[in-house]
């Protein structure tokens, strides 16, 4: 997958699904992050599966103007951030990555406010080792960990054992 990279794309309100199906017919590589949360249908409680950024998906693929009009096409999409298709913005593979791992942790996940500071940690033990995010405390011995994709301005938090985290190196040009 040389030059492939990760877009964000934006759809229309619980359009999400009908995206990514469309997407796969047409051979994209698309991401859906979801988490589990409690609903209450008919008077009864139950668990059913939410996007974790609502009226987002990811999309990899080296983009071209033909996969850019592709993805246009696609019933329920708005458009492809930021711009039109000469200058669109990727998404760092490490951020994707990130919340791919979260949510494959299995470790229940919440959206979480957007930080533009905190302290930079990473994860040392766990599930989740070598993840890197901003870390928030909330209790004496507790904090959540929050990973964020910069360019829909969207986060998603993790719980964590304070323990569990060291604070990462200044990286260079931060």
């Amino acid at each position: 997958m040389a030059g492939d990279e990760w877009y964000a794309v934006w759809t229309r309100s619980n359009c999400e699904h009908l995206v990514v199906e469309q997407l796969a017919a047409k051979a994209f590589t698309s991401f859906l992050p979801e988490t589990a949360v409690r609903a209450r249908r008919d008077g009864k409680v139950g668990v059913v599966r939410m996007p974790i950024f609502p009226g987002y998906l990811f999309v990899r693929r080296a983009m071209d103007k033909a996969s850019y009009v592709e993805i246009l096409k696609a019933r329920g999409v708005v458009r492809i951030l930021d711009g039109g298709w000469s200058r669109l913005t990727p998404i760092p593979a490490d951020e994707v990555d990130a919340i791919q791992r979260l949510v494959h942790s299995g470790v229940p996940l919440f959206p979480h406010a957007y930080f533009h500071q905190g302290d930079r940690v990473r994860v040392v033990e766990g599930p989740l080792v070598g993840l890197e995010g901003l870390f928030v405390r909330e209790q004496p011995n507790r904090g959540r960990l929050v990973i964020s994709i910069n360019l829909l301005r969207a986060s998603v938090a993790v719980e964590v054992d304070i323990a569990s985290v060291d604070a990462c190196r200044p990286r260079h040009g931060m």
